[in-house]
């Protein structure tokens, strides 16, 4: 399998160190404006690979022209996130920047699955959409796999097991009108709330939740300038269960075209991920307020996608 990363800056890269230890990678190709420090990174990541039982993949610090015949192609390159910012604010400069990208992405390697990780990510993902003749099944986001993973971590925290234990999704938009379907939520089966009470834990503050798992990346961000290891992980989960052919179902940014009450956003739902992309829309029946929660955010993506055009 050929992988090609374009943006090697903190989430680019330690991508690439989760594909080095992949063994199914045959070859990576890094793309970056500062190709001296890219030169160094992938040298640096070269001398791993005594250490490592994969296939040692060809690694390649190039253009466009080198990517030719990607089989996935991860995006994250795009300006980056200052003190104060939100994702937001991002949404002018990153379309440009988009619509260059996918273009080349498209004449080297039309038949690619585009996995867009560059914010505002779901709007990006539809800049870069219709700009190409991409598929929504092979053109997608990482959406709010990571907000998702966030979650687990929160009531795994709050209830004492494993964050695999718990099952749940942030959905919606990647920002501050993502929201969580608590219907669909458990642990263990149960739903939250029966689970804490027949094991004596308190109840959950699901509002407290809800806003913590949206504000925790800005968190991160003023802490060390940026987040990178969860967002990495995020794109690796979904080159695996593509690469396996899983078919698991996954929180991703998506098109919709009239599923859920939605039409030309893209947003995140739970979808089955596989061999293809994004094989199918799993569909809910979403609660009165979680449907119109969903509807919040795609209005407020609208609202992005027209400062885009």
């Amino acid at each position: 399998m050929k992988v090609t990363i374009v943006g090697m800056g903190a989430v680019g890269t330690e991508i690439t160190g989760f594909l080095v230890n992949m063994a199914e990678v045959s070859e990576i190709v890094a793309i970056d404006r500062n190709r001296e420090r890219v030169e160094g990174e992938i040298l640096d990541f070269s001398h791993t690979t005594s250490f490592t039982y994969a296939k040692n993949p060809r690694m390649v610090v190039g253009d466009y022209a080198d990517s030719a015949g990607s089989d996935i192609v991860v995006i994250t390159a795009g300006a980056q996130l200052t003190q104060g910012q939100t994702r937001d604010d991002l949404v002018r400069a990153n379309s440009v920047i988009i619509r260059e990208i996918i273009a080349e992405v498209e004449r080297y390697s039309p038949g690619a699955i585009v996995i867009v990780v560059t914010n505002p990510v779901d709007v990006i993902t539809w800049v870069a959409l219709k700009s190409s003749s991409f598929p929504r099944e092979r053109l997608f986001s990482s959406g709010t796999l990571l907000d998702s993973a966030r979650f687990m971590r929160i009531v795994s925290d709050h209830v004492g097991i494993d964050p695999k234990n718990i099952f749940g999704y942030m959905l919606g938009e990647h920002g501050s009108t993502g929201f969580i379907p608590w219907s669909i939520c458990n642990v263990c089966g149960l739903d939250i709330d029966t689970y804490c009470r027949l094991n004596g834990i308190p109840l959950i503050d699901k509002a407290a939740v809800s806003a913590e798992v949206r504000n925790v990346g800005y968190e991160i961000f003023n802490r060390k300038g940026n987040t990178n290891h969860g967002i990495a992980a995020a794109v690796f989960r979904l080159i695996r269960a593509i690469e396996a052919d899983e078919r698991s179902v996954l929180p991703v940014g998506v098109l919709l075209q009239d599923q859920y009450g939605v039409d030309d956003v893209v947003m995140s739902v739970p979808c089955v991920v596989g061999r293809n992309g994004v094989e199918r829309i799993v569909n809910y029946a979403f609660g009165f307020d979680e449907q119109a929660a969903l509807h919040r955010s795609a209005d407020h993506i609208k609202s992005l996608i027209a400062l885009a055009q």
